[in-house]
């Protein structure tokens, strides 16, 4: 073999590992994701997306997702102000706004994110009431996402939100909260009645003042009531005669009886016009 086919060869070979060596450094990194460079141990930055390339074998490069990231937080017990020992699970969301802050600052941003989202959210319960846990989480998640925000700053995090999702009591605090939320309802069911049956009262007593200025009024609402109560013929019904209907009749046998009892009459008895005259009815 001569020298120029081994010097091809040579150069032929050179050209590969060139090849291979340029490929090797190549990196791509997609739309939501950055890569963060270290070459000989020194922070370069971060790269990406798309398509780049690298300094093999003296460069490494670790990616970082840009996502928000959702976290269920397992159930965190605690001690309430008032002394209630409850359990409260939380969800937490949060994302990487600095790439080089999350990789060069905090040896695992993830686990740090959640050992410091689960003490900060015992460290809320513990400062607030049970009635303010159960009623007030809006004010607590604001709480709690705002301590977890300024401690993970400084490892390149933004936490968005905090939502608690679930509160448990003990078996006797439950029963206990079950009575009252019973007397609570049974409260307002006595109450409702009462003021039912004041107005009520009030409505009669105002229509009974209304009556009593017009007796004609109440001698309609008599006979109107008479109708409705005959619509059942099976039915005994007993009821008084207004004395409205009876007056004249009295005042008439009271006259004849002083005119009897003072003599024979001169002429004929007088009756009042007021008083109605009443035949009775055909055979």
């Amino acid at each position: 073999m001569d020298i120029g086919a081994i010097l091809g060869l040579a150069a032929g070979g050179i050209a590969l590992i060139l090849l291979l060596f340029a490929l090797a450094g190549v990196r791509v990194v997609y739309q939501y994701e950055r890569g963060v460079i270290f070459v000989l141990g020194r922070l370069i930055g971060a790269k990406g997306p798309g398509l780049f390339w690298v300094p093999p074998l003296i460069s490494r490069m670790r990616k970082i997702d840009l996502r928000t990231v959702t976290v269920e937080l397992p159930p965190q017990e605690g001690v309430t102000r008032d002394n209630v020992t409850v359990g409260v699970s939380a969800v937490l969301y949060f994302y990487i706004v600095d790439p080089n802050d999350a990789v060069n600052n905090v040896l695992d941003y993830y686990r740090a994110t959640v050992q410091i989202a689960q003490t900060t959210l015992r460290s809320v319960i513990g400062q607030s009431l049970l009635d303010q846990v159960l009623s007030n989480r809006e004010e607590i998640n604001r709480g709690v996402q705002a301590t977890i925000d300024q401690r993970t700053e400084r490892w390149g995090l933004k936490v968005t939100a905090v939502e608690i999702k679930d509160v448990q009591l003990p078996a006797t605090m439950q029963r206990a909260m079950a009575k009252q939320a019973e007397a609570e309802r049974e409260k307002r069911a006595k109450v409702l009645l009462a003021q039912g049956e004041f107005l009520a009262a009030q409505t009669l007593a105002d229509a009974a003042c209304l009556l009593s200025t017009e007796p004609v009024s109440l001698q309609l609402r008599y006979l109107q009531t008479l109708t409705e109560i005959a619509v059942e013929k099976n039915s005994t019904i007993i009821f008084p005669l207004p004395i409205d209907l009876v007056a004249p009749l009295t005042t008439l046998l009271r006259q004849a009886n002083d005119a009897r009892a003072a003599g024979p009459s001169e002429g004929p008895v007088a009756v009042p016009a007021d008083v109605p005259l009443v035949l009775p009815p055909a055979q």
